[in-house]
């Protein structure tokens, strides 16, 4: 026996080892239900899809599109979708909201340091990139001084919360012509 060693008691390698199962168990479960809700609340970014935009002119095309000077398509800002603009509206307040909405994203991003975290569209498989997933455009988190852009739009009444699933999404959402909807929405 080595002096001044004393050997752990065996509960205690248990315990730890508990401890560890315990926690990859949890983290296992997490990963599970963000799989089965459909959601995409974690986007965990690959080599080169974050890009910091103050290197980028950002160009705003309305409250939920954005174009960058890469050469590429334009970008469809994901987890919400804001009112459309010019002959695209339904009618005269969607196309108020949606011009308030565009000039509102044009000042976030005139105002700050912008990035994008370019995230996998909800599209069926084979077709990203092409029209028949979201006219063919990217998709992205635009993230404002570290705020999300679309979580700004939301909270002011500018945009309504609009999350697909992998492969598809849900009814678009367009509330801004229900007579009973005409002043803020969520």
């Amino acid at each position: 026996m080595i002096i001044g060693y004393k050997k752990k008691p065996a509960s205690s390698l248990y315990f730890s080892g508990l401890i560890a199962v315990c926690a990859f168990i949890g983290f296992a479960a997490f990963q599970v239900s963000l799989k089965l809700s459909g959601e995409r609340r974690v986007s965990i970014p690959t080599k080169s899809v974050v890009q910091a935009a103050t290197s980028m002119s950002v160009h705003v095309i309305d409250g939920d599109t954005i174009s960058l000077n890469d050469g590429r398509a334009n970008v469809r800002l994901v987890g919400f979708n804001a009112p459309e603009t010019g002959h695209r509206a339904r009618c005269e307040a969607e196309r108020r909201k949606g011009e308030a909405a565009k000039r509102r994203l044009t000042k976030l991003v005139s105002g700050g340091r912008s990035e994008l975290q370019q995230v996998a569209c909800s599209c069926a498989p084979g077709t990203e990139g092409t029209e028949a997933c979201n006219f063919g455009r990217r998709c992205g988190t635009l993230w404002v001084n570290g705020v999300d852009a679309g979580s700004t739009l939301i909270d002011e009444g500018l945009a309504v919360r609009f999350v697909c699933g992998a492969t598809s999404c849900p009814s678009l959402p367009r509330p801004w012509c229900l007579p009973e909807r005409a002043g803020r929405f969520h």
